[in-house]
């Protein structure tokens, strides 16, 4: 019960009735469609691409068009301009020409391909430009990474079945894609396995503080011989039992990751069919399975309507209430029509109490919907301090909901955009007398989406905080105080 004894030293004072408004029908109409390649995918990307701090949303359409939404102001979006892109699964934004833009690095079932920002949200299509290989597989996942030395990322795909292995589809796992920057420009493309069907990937500290890439496989398709992989990048080699790793299978589909108890180690969330696993970072360096107290497995719908397992996607923390512990958002979903899975299968919103349990509170809260959800977001869109939800949905319409939340906390948002490549596995952490808060940027995780938002944090009844940057060497690189309630913006 390690994790409920340390969490609940972190409680703010602040309560709160969660509520969200559904605004789904203003959103301009956009459906994740498709036949069997996109039973997974249909990922969100959140980015600030015209700098008016509200950020704008790319999300995949598969057999349809993705889609950019512009944010307007005021929760209101609007088609922007976008090259005609079909067979798309997800997208993750991150700087990778150094330009000061964000970039969209688009997954596809065939060719992937890189968007390249630039002014007032003009994405322009640079795949060959940037010498980045697009490769022609089922791409699913990514993440990426700064290696010592480097002055550009190291950017990871991950490949889901081999589409062309006659013996498929079972056991018929893709290898994955390693594109390192290239001593002459461009990037030097490498294949990585062995492959287990990822379907999400992260680079980021793991629980003995080491750039480590940690791979969530679903094995639907591997079966039998794979499981879960941690790969020390350093070292180059898979961590075993002999690193206390545990080799463990799951039906992998989602990644997230957060520090829930202020001692620098994220814990990690990994959605799957059936239970959902929370890893809680040990002070050895390893992980250990939360108690099923804590109440984060949501492993059948919690509605009641259907008693079969449920199918996790997308898992993502954030502090829906700002009273200074991170909540968790849960997108459920039937893969399609599979019999022994819940068809009517609720997402969760997972509300973190005081002593460190999660109970469920999407219902009351308004975002307990049963389409066959996908990717999603916790963002600020109007900025207002509240974080608000977006969810892309398997044949039915993205869903949009405001957070209409009274007497929340006090909140801080770090912007780390004018930090470059320090931006990408920085570590802030932000101090009150409640305690301590530590999250990392990270790029990657998730299902086939992540963001570029300002680090939320919500700060309960403090009104100032103390707020240190190291980046991703461990350096401290920034130090200050912030009033709350404002974006922290912090240059170099």
């Amino acid at each position: 019960m390690r994790a409920i004894a340390l969490l609940a030293c972190l409680a703010g004072p602040a309560q709160s009735e969660i509520r969200f408004e559904d605004l789904s029908g203003t959103l301009p109409p956009h459906v994740y469609s498709g036949g069997w390649e996109h039973f997974v995918g249909g990922g969100l990307a959140v980015l600030d691409c015209d700098g008016d701090g509200l950020p704008e949303l790319f999300a995949a359409g598969g057999e349809a068009p993705a889609i950019l939404l512009r944010n307007r102001g005021g929760m209101r979006f609007a088609p922007g301009l976008l090259p005609k892109i079909i067979g798309v699964t997800g997208a993750y934004p991150l700087d990778i020409d150094g330009d000061g833009w964000r970039d969209l690095f688009v997954l596809r079932v065939g060719p992937n391909l890189v968007l390249r920002g630039g002014p007032d949200c003009a994405f322009t299509e640079a795949t060959a430009e940037l010498g980045i290989d697009p490769g022609d597989a089922w791409s699913t996942a990514f993440t990426a990474w700064v290696a010592p030395g480097d002055e550009r990322p190291t950017l990871f795909v991950a490949n889901y079945v081999d589409r062309d292995d006659p013996d498929g589809p079972f056991e018929a796992c893709d290898d994955h894609q390693v594109l390192r920057p290239g001593q002459a420009g461009g990037f030097r493309s490498d294949s990585f396995g062995p492959g287990f069907c990822t379907l999400s990937a992260l680079a980021a500290r793991d629980a003995r503080g080491r750039m480590t890439l940690r791979l969530s496989n679903d094995r639907h398709y591997y079966v039998r011989g794979g499981y879960e992989q941690m790969f020390d990048l350093a070292e180059r080699r898979f961590l075993g039992p002999e690193d206390g790793w545990p080799q463990v299978a799951l039906w992998g589909m989602g990644i997230a990751s957060r520090d829930l108890t202020g001692d620098g180690r994220d814990e990690v969330m990994l959605t799957s069919m059936g239970d959902q696993l929370m890893q809680i970072a040990q002070a050895d360096g390893t992980y250990a399975a939360a108690p099923f107290a804590i109440g984060t497995y949501a492993q059948r719908p919690h509605t009641g309507e259907d008693g079969r397992p449920s199918t996790g996607w997308h898992a993502e923390f954030g502090d829906v209430d700002n009273d200074g512990r991170a909540d968790l958002f849960l997108a459920k979903g039937n893969v399609d029509q599979m019999p022994g899975l819940a068809m009517q299968d609720p997402n969760n919103l997972l509300h973190q109490r005081a002593d460190g349990r999660f109970e469920e509170v999407s219902v009351a809260a308004g975002v307990a919907t049963t389409a066959r959800s996908r990717g999603a977001a916790l963002a600020d869109l109007d900025g207002d301090g509240r974080l608000d939800l977006v969810v892309v949905n398997r044949r039915a319409p993205m869903e949009l909901y405001r957070n209409v939340s009274q007497q929340t906390g006090r909140w801080l948002a770090v912007d780390l955009s004018a930090l470059g490549l320090a931006e990408i596995g920085a570590q802030v952490t932000v101090i009150t007398n409640a305690g301590a808060q530590v999250q990392q940027r990270l790029i990657g995780g998730g299902h086939a989406g992540g963001s570029a938002a300002p680090l939320h944090f919500g700060l309960g009844e403090a009104t100032q905080a103390q707020v240190e940057l190291r980046d991703a060497a461990d350096r401290v690189i920034w130090q200050g105080e912030s009033a709350a309630d404002r974006v922290l913006r912090v240059e170099p």
